[in-house]
């Protein structure tokens, strides 16, 4: 099952709308097949597995991170795969929370006989499944808030300053990061003051996450390296209702997609926002700032994983701070999280947090 989870990896942030799912085929204690879940969704992990066991299949196990779907949609049912193969057990981490599954997938294999075991590695299955859990269940997507700062919590100096805060290896890290996740948003601010490309690059990876820009006036140069890539890596505007048409005409033009979101307080409903992101099939969202983004998602409880690398220099109080206004008067209202992970990255340091899980 270990394995099965860490070939549905491979699938993340290349297999949205659908869940990146791995699955194994043992017979007589050998590997005969071996399938993830594909780019652009299709073919799912247990097709693949199946063709690479071939006859092997027959009497054998599947090892499958989730539960194999049951429904008919632009492929047939993973089940009907399985039991055609003549698989003899299926051995299953999680069941799918997908009401089309939910469960169905399981009772399909044991009608046929096939013996089902489920629960295994569970927890860790959640986790790596986790965007495809939440936008089945709340139709918003799992959301990653990225963070390089100085030790002293700073982003940039009070000129706007900030190339470079971490060395290469740590913004390396960052391209492998981006590309396990659906797609890579910033606010508007950080999109004028930076001008980013917001692509993977340099660590071999053709797949290009979708490039997201909250903005509430879309007023974001269209001279920029989002505009003039629009056509070949997919721009998203998500902003406020009633947008300047010649701004919109503009972007459309360049070939962004436009995502009209409702507003809170004068600014982007962080709970619309993400509402929109996920009725759009996005699972999984890497968030690289700015100040303000960062702080509306955090003080809507939306934010699901938080990674910072942080840097051995000070800035300042002077310096621009990594997160914007909160407003907490008590340290318990304060949004907190459990350290999961800390690792040296060249030289700076790299944290991750998450929170629990459903």
């Amino acid at each position: 099952m270990a394995l099965a989870l860490s070939l549905g990896r491979r699938g993340q942030g290349m297999c949205w709308p659908n869940p990146a799912v791995g699955c194994v085929i043992v017979r007589d204690e050998r590997i005969v097949g071996r399938g993830w879940t594909q780019p652009g969704g299709r073919p799912h992990a247990e097709p693949v597995a199946l063709a690479q066991a071939g006859e092997a299949a027959r009497g054998a196990t599947a090892y499958v991170s989730l539960e194999p779907c049951s429904h008919h949609g632009k492929t047939p049912p993973c089940a009907e795969a399985l039991i055609a193969a003549g698989v003899a057990r299926v051995v299953c981490a999680i069941e799918d929370s997908d009401p089309r599954v939910a469960g169905q997938g399981f009772a399909m294999l044991a009608e046929a006989g096939i013996e089902v075991t489920t629960g295994v590695l569970a927890e860790e299955a959640a986790r790596d499944l986790a965007g495809f859990f939440l936008k089945t269940e709340q139709s918003r997507p799992f959301v990653t808030l990225k963070l390089a700062s100085s030790f002293d919590g700073r982003i940039a100096t009070a000129t706007g300053h900030s190339q470079w805060i971490t060395g290469p290896k740590a913004r390396r890290a960052v391209h492998a990061m981006r590309a396990r996740h659906d797609a890579v948003m910033v606010g508007a601010g950080t999109a004028r003051a930076d001008d980013p490309s917001l692509t993977v690059r340099d660590i071999g990876v053709e797949a290009q996450p979708v490039r997201i820009v909250v903005s509430r006036h879309m007023d974001i140069p269209l001279m920029g390296q989002l505009a003039r890539t629009a056509k070949d890596v997919p721009v998203w505007l998500c902003h406020g209702p009633g947008p300047d048409t010649e701004r919109s005409r503009a972007w459309e033009g360049l070939g962004a997609k436009l995502l009209p979101c409702a507003l809170d307080d004068h600014q982007i409903d962080a709970a619309d926002l993400l509402h929109q992101l996920g009725q759009a099939g996005l699972t999984r969202v890497f968030c690289e700032g700015g100040a303000a983004l960062g702080a509306s998602l955090l003080a809507a409880d939306l934010v699901d994983e938080l990674v910072g690398f942080t840097a051995g220099l000070a800035i300042g109080a002077e310096g621009l701070s990594a997160i914007g206004t909160l407003g907490l008067d008590k340290l318990d209202a304060a949004p907190r999280f459990e350290l999961i992970e800390t690792q040296v990255i060249g030289p700076d340091v790299m944290h991750r947090w998450a929170r629990a899980l459903r």
